[in-house]
């Protein structure tokens, strides 16, 4: 299952696969965003 997470202050969207059954909660990933030049939590949207 593909999932899509955002970060809340810039908008950017990343898209990882996962598997619901193996991890039923949200996700959060901390990933680069290019915008702000930092590393930010990006949050599992649904």
């Amino acid at each position: 299952m593909t999932t899509e997470h955002e970060q809340h202050h810039t908008g950017r969207r990343y898209v990882t696969k996962k598997s619901r059954r193996n991890n039923p909660n949200r996700l959060v990933l901390r990933r680069y965003d290019p915008k702000i030049r930092r590393h930010v939590e990006f949050k599992e949207t649904r």
